[in-house]
This record gives C-alpha cells, structure tokens and sequence, in this order.
C-alpha cells in the first residue's frame, strides 16, 4: 500500500497547541498547583548560594558563630520544604501524564470509530498503532514532565536575574552578556531539529505499519518464500529512520556543548571581573562566591530548557499526527433525528445513483434500483463489478457521489445512522469475532438482547448444536478474531449476531465462499428462515446458492445487464445463463473427478 501522509511545516503551530491545552483544562487545578509547586521549588533553589553569601560573609570571614543556629534552622526548614515540594511535583506530574494519555487516546478511538471506511482503505492499520501508542505517549510525557522543567527553569532563571541584580547590577550584566547569543542559537536549532524529528515520526509510522502487515501475513510470507524480501524492506526503513535520528541526536550534541560552553563563558566573566571588584572591596567574597554560583546555576536551567524544547519540538510532531487524526473530517455525517423514525420497512430505491472511490474511477454511473420490503435479491458478476460498493453504499458505509438512495421513500441521510445500521443485519464473507464469550459475541448485535433471544437468534443460524458440544458452551472463549474456533463456526455465530438484531434488511456478502459443503448447507438452511419477511441483499459467487432468490441482477461494469428469477434468467439463455451452467458442469467435474 502507498502510504501518503500529511506534510507539516510549520515551526511552531500554536493552533496545535492550543487543542493540546485543551486536553489539559481537565487537570487545570493539578497543572495550576503543579505550576505553583515549582515556582516553589525554583526559587527556593535560587536562594541557597543568597544562604551560603550570608554564612560567608557573617561566618566564616568573621569567624563568628552568632546567629548561626538560626541560620542552620532556617536551612533545614528550607531544605524539608524542597522534599516536600519534589515529592508533590512527582505525584503530579505523573497523574497529569497518565490522564493525558487516557484522554488523548479515548478521544482517538471514539474518533476511529466514527470514521467512515473511505479513511481505513487509505490508512494501514500500524500507521494508527503508532499514533494511539508511542505517538500519544511522546505528547503526554512532554506535556507533564515538560511543565515540571520548563516553570522550574523560568522559576529559578527568574529568581537568579533578580538576585544578580540586586547584589550588583553590573556584575549580573556583564555576566548574563550571553544570553543573547544564546537564544539566536537556539532557534536556528529548533528548526534543524524540528525537521529531523518530523522524519523520525513519519518513518516510525511506517515502521509500525511494516510490523502490522509483516505479522499479520506472516503465513502468507512464508507460503510465498519472501521473508528475505520483507527483511530487506524493513532494513531500508529501520536505516532510514536511523539515518534521520542520529542526525536529530548529532544537531543536539552541537547544540548542549553550545550552551554549556556559552555557560562557561559567562561564569569566566563572572570570575574575572568579580575578582577583580574583590580585589578592590567594591564587593564582598561572598557577594563573588554567590555569582560564581548563579553563573553556573543560571546556565543549568538553560540545558535543561534546551533539552525540553528538543522535546517539545519532537511532541510537535508526534502531535501534529494526533491531532490530525483526532481533527479527521467525518465524511458521513449524521442528519437524521431519531424521533421521525420508528421503523424500517425495508423498501429501497437507488436512483441515478454514482459513485467512485477517491482518486478511482467510477465504480456506479447513473445506477437506478427499485426493491420492495421482503424481496431478496442476489448480486451476480464479477469481481469489481460494483456488488459490493452496492451494498455498502445502502448501508451508508459510503455516500453516492451523485444521485440519491431513498429508504421507505425518505432520503436516507435524514434517517438517523444509528437508526438505520441498528436495522440492518451484515454478515461478511470472513467473519471476525471480538475477543470474548460467543455469547458477548452474539449480544454485539443487540446489546439489550437477553440470554433467551441469544440462544433462539443461535438457533435459528444452526450454532446452537455446536456451541452446547463445547465445554463452556455460551461461555466459551473465542480467542482474538475467534481464532479458537472454525471459519464455519465463526460464520454460524456472525449469522446468529445479526440474527438477534432483528434487522429490516439483510445483506450476506459471499457467506459460504469461505466454508465447506456441509457447513455451507447449514448456513443456506439458516438463510432461507432468517430471510422470510426481510429484505435482503446476497452477494454469492456460488450461483446454486441463489436460486431461490426472488430478483437476481447480473451486475456488470456498475450496470444492471440482466434481472429476473433463476427461472427467468435460465430461460434468456444470457450472461446469467452462461455463467451458471460453466460453474455447474465444474461443480460436476469435481464430484466425478475429486
């Protein structure tokens, strides 16, 4: 599958950010507390070496211990505060992270499932694994844990200017003269590494999808004999994302020796010309020991927010993925109201109905239908003849690109969607089953359907007698994806699941293509009673299958060819005629020849 994905530019999106605060409004007392905790803890650590000049200056200089145990009080209670302050910081910051996350995530998936199917036929699965996982999980560690070092840096940044000041105002000049120099360097490394880091996430991505398809058709690999190919291509895109992350890592091992050199610099100054005032008693000894360690300590907060906004720009563009997702239009929107609607009687009109998938070409032209509430129909032709894009399409999974689909005589987009997928019962040709107890599994259909109405919707797919052969019969594990049980039990139990739906409209998509002779003879015993009163759409590739439909339409290129009953068709001596007399005589040829 090509892999297109959106392309993001921007160095700084504060509308990105702007919705990624809003995930925050939840923890907007935790974050304002957490804010608070770190101004604490910030100038709290600016004012230890303003302690250290008053003991030099009172203490050591003067050889007297008065007032020392005060003093001595003063920094302990002060020391107590600051593990106070650490370990609420801790608990904080990780509660913000973990309900980011969650609420990032929840987001996502109620998002995925609102999309319609047009955004899965061009978005591999891994693509959204890694946005939901290591993506999210990038945004909420930064987010958290970035607010804890970014207020404690401006906190104590803030502190240390002040403090520098008012011990001498020209000493804390000459010592923060780099500053400036400083912030040029930073952004143009911001962008170096923004763009770097963009890469990084958009191959991790593909990496993700790569494992996916690479798990997934695993037997298929191995049938085909290209697990070697498949390693190759992994390797080009592991090489890729490592190319990319070392020169990401190498842009930050220039840019932190950078700012500790510059932090050097400013702490030399410091040296230089506040030895000098010493020399000259324009200032105390402690007054120079307390800016040789705001200088140094200046310069520790500006690593550490050099580091968090290398962090914060690889959030960006984890988030720029999230979001977009999170953002994705919903192409089919619901317009109905649920109170118009009590019930769906199954009558349905396609008309001057046209339809293509994006960038495809026109799989529907000008393609009319009329059904009437309980007839059965059977589509028939071949593969890409559009059988598949019809049904989809009168179930809303798709919108026409030109024309209308009326149900009971209303537009359907004025029935709510709700309404009308509760109305419909879809049963495909690979049955997939969620993980949990086959009676979970047949309860999906109608959540409110009771122990009674699940075992007679079993019943009535002929699953009943296999599932009470099994040790826990109703409550037996599936497995994921119903792996613990056959294909044809996991048909019979998909049937029974849009059974107790208790749908209007039914619509089998080649149920039997994918079982044996005998599984298929009790899934057509179990159509024909579910059909009865039901309209309903059958796709078959097995045409002895359909005879007893009441309209079989031969589809060919969109269009209708040929439509009547096995009867009628059979005495045309056309396409359906040819088709179903070749698949016979193989269906024979097989039977005599094994």
């Amino acid at each position: 599958m090509e892999i297109r994905e959106q392309e993001f530019k921007k160095n700084f999106d504060l509308h990105l950010w702007k919705r990624l605060f809003d995930f925050l409004k939840k923890y907007r007392n935790s974050v304002f507390f957490l804010i608070f905790v770190m101004f604490g803890v910030g100038i709290i650590d600016a004012t230890f070496p303003i302690l250290n000049k008053y003991a030099i200056d009172n203490f050591v200089k003067n050889k007297s211990l008065d007032g020392f145990y005060k003093f001595i009080l003063i920094y302990l209670t002060l020391i107590a505060v600051q593990v106070f302050n650490v370990w609420w910081l801790i608990a904080l910051a990780g509660k913000i992270d973990m309900g980011l996350c969650y609420d990032i995530r929840k987001s996502a998936f109620n998002k995925l499932q609102r999309l319609s199917f047009s955004y899965y036929d061009k978005t591999p699965v891994g693509w959204i694994m890694a946005r939901l996982t290591s993506d999210v999980a990038r945004i909420g560690d930064t987010l958290a844990w970035g607010i804890v070092d970014f207020i404690w840096g401006i906190a104590i940044m803030g502190s240390i200017v002040v403090y520098m000041f008012i011990l001498n105002a020209r000493l804390a000049l000459i010592t923060l003269s780099v500053v400036p120099l400083l912030a040029v360097l930073s952004i143009y490394f911001q962008k170096k590494i923004l763009f770097e880091y963009r890469k990084v996430r958009r191959i991790n991505s593909q990496i993700t999808g790569a494992f996916n398809e690479g798990i997934m058709g695993a037997k298929t690999s191995k049938i085909l004999n290209i697990e070697d190919k498949n390693i190759d291509e992994f390797k080009g895109l592991t090489r890729s994302m490592f190319s990319s992350s070392v020169r990401a890592a190498i842009l930050s091992s220039i840019y932190m020796p950078l700012v500790m050199t510059l932090g050097s610099i400013g702490t030399a100054l410091a040296l230089n010309f506040g030895g000098r005032s010493v020399m000259l008693n324009t200032i105390s000894f402690g007054t120079l020991a307390a800016f040789i360690s705001y200088s140094i300590q200046f310069f520790d907060p500006v690593r550490e927010l050099a580091r968090v906004m290398a962090e914060f720009i690889s959030a960006q563009t984890a988030a720029e993925r999230v979001i977009s997702l999170i953002d994705t239009e919903v192409e089919i929107k619901d317009f109905g109201e649920l109170s118009q609607i009590k019930k769906i009687n199954g009558d349905i009109e396609f008309k001057d109905v046209s339809f293509s998938y994006k960038d495809g070409e026109d799989v529907l032209e000008d393609f009319n239908l009329k059904v009437k509430a309980g007839q059965s129909i059977a589509l028939v032709g071949e593969t890409g003849s559009g059988k598949s894009t019809i049904v989809n399409l009168l179930c809303r999974f798709y919108e026409p690109t030109r024309g209308s689909i009326y149900i009971d005589g209303m537009d359907y987009k004025s029935i709510p969607l709700s309404k009308l997928h509760s109305s419909l019962g879809y049963v495909l040709q690979t049955p997939h089953l969620f993980s949990g107890t086959i009676k979970e599994n047949i309860q999906y259909g109608n959540l409110n359907a009771s122990f009674e109405e699940i075992i007679e919707a079993a019943k009535l797919a002929n699953a009943h007698e296999f599932i009470m052969s099994l040790e826990k019969a109703y409550d037996t594990e599936v497995g994921e994806g119903g792996s613990k049980l056959s294909v044809g039990q996991r048909q019979l139990i998909s049937i029974a699941r849009a059974i107790v739906a208790n749908p209007s409209i039914f619509i089998l998509d080649e149920a039997t293509s994918s079982v044996d002779t005998e599984t298929e003879h009790m899934i057509q015993q179990a159509i024909s009673k579910v059909l009865k009163g039901r309209t309903s759409f059958i796709i078959a590739h097995r045409l002895s299958t359909i005879k007893s439909a009441d309209r079989i339409l031969v589809i060919k290129n969109g269009k209708i060819i040929e439509d009547g009953s096995h009867r009628e068709l059979m005495k045309k001596r056309g396409y359906y005629y040819r088709l179903y007399t070749n698949q016979y005589i193989l269906e024979q040829e097989k039977k005599i020849f094994g």
